[in-house]
């Protein structure tokens, strides 16, 4: 999509914009009245709109906007860039800033979009990613919490390019990999040297602490002092730790915690996303592909149906690792369970009312379970209680020759005239 709306062309000198748009190969789409904004945006990649129109154009669409201001200054570039602007420019500047900054801005909104949908189309992960959305333009601090791996820094990277501090930096520190007599020294700085800490380096922009849990107490001191000086920071924070009962045994500071916690999003472990699991998959493979320079695998029928059942006790950072291995490793079209190397639970066999024969073999069983109990279960409830899947017992019907004959519930269909 290479099509750019410029609102109100006239005050903008559109004869030079449309030109440099058209030199860069996109498309412009001059229009005039900010009401139609929302019919254009669907097919359209970015906005480009005067200064003084930026509120009238915010309205009914989520397109990335750069404000072009004929009066520039710092404090107008302040307030443009706060109310939700993704860069702002003096109307005079170059042809070159102009085509920089659109590549910038695309780029930034492409990364961004494609890193929401690998945090999944559940119900679950729909819900955090419009909660992000409601979040992100606030200054409050955040508090992600889940299981290792399941994406909490994906989730407070997308917090920030979200954010009107999105052109400034996002600086992330991980508590739990710095030895903990230098951890104060990283984030507040030496005073021996001079050298400012990670908070200072922050300023303007956002700072993501990582495994906050395992924050030292004098460290905890001196963020909260941070925090209570209004220093001109975005604080995020993640851990996989209760931090409730952190608190409760005195391992993590009561007034700290409640400043973290202002808006917590918890991040649900893979195992309870559904079909999230093989979204994910299908993208990891093909960013893995690209990475690594390969073509032409796919995932066989039998490793899918295992990636769906197998627990992910690793969550998301497993399944690349995994996936990561298996298309190094593949010499064939197909990436199977054994080059995933996981091993999804067994399939369990419920017991039959009455007793079974100590020589029936697991297909005879499945034929008596099944023959006995069809009529008054559906093939969900069927699959539920042999431990299998739909799909699995759809082929066993095929290849032990069971056609289903009824279905529960369903009574004889009528003719309707």
């Amino acid at each position: 999509m290479n099509r750019i709306i410029v609102l109100d062309p006239e005050s903008l000198a559109s004869r030079r914009i449309e030109a440099v748009l058209e030199a860069s190969g996109y498309t412009p789409v001059p229009i005039t009245d900010a009401s139609t904004l929302p019919q254009h945006a669907a097919t359209a990649a970015l906005l480009l709109c005067p200064f003084e129109r930026q509120r009238e154009a915010a309205v009914g669409h989520s397109l990335p906007t750069i404000l072009l201001d004929a009066a520039a200054d710092i404090r107008r570039a302040v307030i443009g860039i706060k109310a939700g602007a993704s860069d702002y420019l003096a109307a005079d500047c170059s042809d070159q800033v102009l085509t920089d900054s659109i590549e910038r801005v695309l780029a930034e909104a492409a990364e961004l979009e494609s890193a929401l949908p690998v945090l999944g189309a559940s119900d679950a992960m729909q819900t955090l990613a419009s909660t992000i959305a409601k979040v992100a333009p606030t200054d409050s601090p955040v508090l992600i919490t889940g299981e290792t791996g399941t994406g909490k820094e994906l989730v407070a990277r997308a917090l920030h390019a979200s954010s009107h501090r999105r052109l400034a930096p996002l600086i992330s520190f991980n508590c739990a990999t710095v030895p903990e007599d230098l951890i104060e020294g990283e984030l507040f700085g030496h005073s021996s040297d001079g050298r400012g800490g990670l908070v200072a380096t922050a300023t303007g922009g956002t700072l993501f602490l990582d495994e906050i849990g395992e924050l030292p107490a004098g460290a905890q001191g001196r963020l909260l002092h941070a925090l209570e000086t209004d220093q001109d920071i975005r604080l995020i924070s993640a851990t996989h730790r209760d931090l409730d009962t952190l608190v409760e045994h005195g391992q993590f500071r009561n007034d700290l915690y409640y400043r973290l916690k202002v808006i917590a999003l918890a991040v649900p472990p893979l195992k309870d996303r559904g079909g999230d699991i093989l979204l994910l998959a299908e993208e990891i493979l093909t960013r893995t592909l690209s990475k690594l320079g390969k073509q032409g695998l796919t995932f066989a029928d039998a490793a899918r149906d295992d990636m769906r059942r197998y627990p992910w006790p690793g969550n998301v950072r497993e399944l690349e690792n995994a996936i990561q291995r298996a298309v190094i490793l593949a010499d064939s079209g197909e990436i199977t369970t054994e080059l995933l190397a996981i091993e999804p639970p067994k399939e369990t066999t419920p017991e039959l009312p009455g007793k079974t024969s100590p020589d029936q073999t697991i297909e005879d069983y499945f034929v008596s379970f099944v023959t006995a109990h069809q009529d008054s279960m559906t093939e969900t409830e069927l699959a539920e209680k042999l431990g299998i899947s739909r799909k699995s017992l759809w082929e066993r019907r095929q290849r032990l020759n069971i056609p289903r004959t009824k279905t529960k519930k369903r009574g004889r269909r009528r003719d309707v005239s």
